[in-house]
């Protein structure tokens, strides 16, 4: 690991991010060029003391996983990501392998989105970006640990027993979710968290064990669906998933018809969500 360079690389990185890039507010008392310590160590998911230390090059060698979480952070390009995990000595992710890195394109996309449910998952269904009003409809993924941010993990065995999304004709997208995820574990046959995943929802799910025997096969694509919400009853939206191929990712945007009662479920959301955060 090459701590200097490191710190050297985390420290131009983070003066050059505008706070308005990740959606803070520049405020008229910043006298920091770009982000703050604790900006980027809140954003990353990690102790502010942590990341100090490795902008002081004296930090622990950092995980793949907090990589990921730094990359996402700073806004990293590809290339930027890459360069990251080599100066600690990792291999960087491989080109269309299911990748945790989303591109600053797709998150700024994300960013746009703001009155319509969406995400960004890998192909393996882990969840790794979310627009407030998903987290609104369903479940807020930052309150989970990242093992635990998966939409089949969620659907099927929720830790606390409550599921991400309730939908209704739940027998149609349980059988979705398991020929979605049996083709995904196929096609990335060196990832060891397919068969980790399928063995925790094997565990945990006997309709998920049943429906997996069956050996079904189907990529999930644009449909129809009927969530109910606690506080704002059945909603009815329009689910369009965009591939992003060479990262083995997703974008999953459920959207409403313009003048529905879903669009104006939507906005309820939006502000419930806001009053929440």
């Amino acid at each position: 690991m090459d701590a200097a360079s490191l710190a050297d690389f985390l420290r131009r990185r983070r003066a050059v991010l505008q706070p308005v890039a990740v959606g803070l507010p520049v405020g008229r008392r910043r006298r920091t060029p770009g982000l703050r310590r604790e900006e980027v160590a809140n954003l990353a998911g990690m102790s502010c003391d942590y990341y100090t230390r490795l902008e002081q090059a004296r930090g622990p060698r950092p995980s793949r996983q907090l990589l990921t979480s730094l990359a996402r952070a700073l806004r990293l390009t590809e290339d930027e990501r890459d360069h990251l995990f080599h100066l600690v000595g990792e291999e960087a992710p491989r080109l269309g392998a299911p990748s945790s890195h989303v591109r600053p394109g797709v998150l700024r996309m994300l960013d746009r989105l703001s009155d319509v449910a969406a995400i960004v998952c890998d192909d393996l269904g882990y969840v790794l970006a979310w627009t407030p009003v998903f987290a609104a409809l369903g479940r807020d993924y930052s309150q989970l640990p990242d093992a635990d941010r998966n939409m089949h993990l969620m659907f099927f065995c929720p830790p606390d027993g409550q599921a991400s999304l309730v939908m209704r004709d739940r027998d149609y997208n349980a059988r979705s979710h398991v020929s979605d995820l049996r083709a995904a574990v196929a096609a990335h046959p060196g990832d060891p968290r397919g068969p980790e995943l399928v063995r925790r929802l094997r565990a945990g799910s006997a309709d998920f064990a049943r429906l997996w025997d069956e050996h079904e096969v189907s990529v999930r694509r644009s449909q129809t669906k009927t969530f109910v919400h606690p506080e704002v009853g059945e909603i009815q939206l329009d689910c369009e998933v965009f591939m992003l191929p060479d990262a083995g990712q997703r974008l999953i945007v459920n959207s409403a018809e313009p003048g529905s009662s879903a669009e104006q479920a939507l906005d309820l959301l939006r502000v419930l969500g806001t009053q929440r955060a």
